[in-house]
């Protein structure tokens, strides 16, 4: 079991602001994504190369048409080689053994020895016997040349902050499926029902969304105590000392949690209900806002110690140590690594940690 960790009073950990500087904000609408497909199997592909990564999908299930937030996107055919961009639309293809010819490097969060893959999905390319696919690196937008050098008969992107100018120069490539309301808000599990209706796979989609809900509600179960607790996604990423932030509903982090089991505190529910940004900060002047939360969660800054002091500091705050869980030191530090980056959930990422994740969630109260 991993050890507790506490949250920093002022400092923005690195996580926290790679966060909010990759995901911006757009228009969005309602969204539908209708497709049937049949069943699936393996296949590896040497990226960037002439070999095409084999669809499972009948090629009778075509062509499909998914709607998201930025227009309505056409698959005339079965597509063989595909491209993703956005964080982790590429394991969508890879849990149906589609190997991608390209996919976004991994920018954000923790990789275990920095080379842009996650540890989940070394594990899944490994799997299927699969070479490395050509890795997009967004940190400076969409590489469109590199990505129209894959020569993709589809691009998946439902979890993605893609502009209107983004998904229209992305189209000139190949079809586009985008994101079904609003730039990264998408939930694992809606980024699997919609990046398989790309693929023509949603009836395996809705199969896959049903196993890693069962793998969530067993791992779940180990933690009873955790049962309707709220949590408070902090992050320790406000802009100033004056101000607490987290993240709403609208973001994939809260929002499977509540999926999950936990329950949502009312300040978050209120900000959910009334933005439109999975982003929020609150003045600390009204610590009375964060009374019915359980505990709070955050990102460690790798450092123990100065996570343990930056406790102490928030308790000693005439206006934070007013909330009762920080009075009572109920505030766990995501381990800064792979784990606290699968803390924003993906469908390989889930198997990978989900344990251990709801084990470390669990400290917050183990001393009780």
């Amino acid at each position: 079991m991993h050890t507790s960790k506490l949250v920093r009073f002022t400092a923005v950990s690195a996580i926290a602001a790679l966060a909010l500087t990759a995901c911006s904000d757009s228009e969005s609408t309602d969204s539908a994504a209708n497709s049937d497909s049949s069943a699936a199997s393996e296949s590896a592909d040497e990226s960037g190369s002439d070999s095409e990564s084999s669809n499972p999908a009948d090629e009778s299930q075509f062509p499909v048409t998914v709607e998201h937030a930025l227009g309505e996107t056409v698959i005339e055919e079965k597509p063989e080689r595909v491209a993703t961009v956005g964080w982790a639309n590429h394991e969508v293809p890879l849990s149906f053994g589609i190997v991608p010819v390209g996919m976004s490097k991994s920018i954000w969060g923790w990789d275990d020895d920095d080379n842009g893959i996650m540890p989940w999905t070394e594990d899944k390319l490994e799997e299927l016997g699969a070479e490395e696919p050509v890795l997009f690196d967004e940190t400076d937008g969409i590489p469109f040349e590199q990505v129209a050098d894959t020569q993709p008969d589809v691009i998946l992107a439902a979890y993605s902050g893609l502009t209107q100018e983004d998904y229209d120069t992305l189209s000139q490539i190949a079809p586009v499926v985008a994101y079904p309301d609003k730039p990264w808000t998408t939930s694992a599990y809606d980024m699997v029902s919609l990046d398989a209706a790309g693929l023509g796979l949603s009836a395996e989609a809705e199969e896959l969304n049903a196993d890693l809900k069962k793998q969530v509600e067993e791992a779940m179960a180990q933690y009873p105590e955790l049962e309707g607790k709220k949590p408070l996604f902090f992050s320790g990423g406000a802009s100033s000392e004056s101000q607490i932030g987290f993240y709403t509903l609208d973001d994939p982090r809260p929002g499977f949690l509540e999926e999950a089991g936990f329950e949502t505190p009312e300040i978050v529910k209120e900000y959910t209900g009334n933005s439109d940004s999975f982003w929020e900060e609150v003045s600390a002047e009204n610590p009375e806002q964060f009374e019915d939360v359980d505990f709070f969660i955050s990102y460690s800054s790798g450092d123990e110690a100065a996570d343990q002091q930056a406790l102490e500091d928030m308790q000693a705050d005439p206006l934070m140590s007013k909330i009762p869980a920080i009075a009572e030191g109920r505030v766990v530090f995501l381990e800064a690594g792979p784990l606290g980056t699968a803390a924003n959930p993906s469908p390989l990422s889930i198997p990978w940690g989900i344990d251990d994740y709801f084990a470390e969630l669990n400290t917050a109260f183990e001393a009780e």
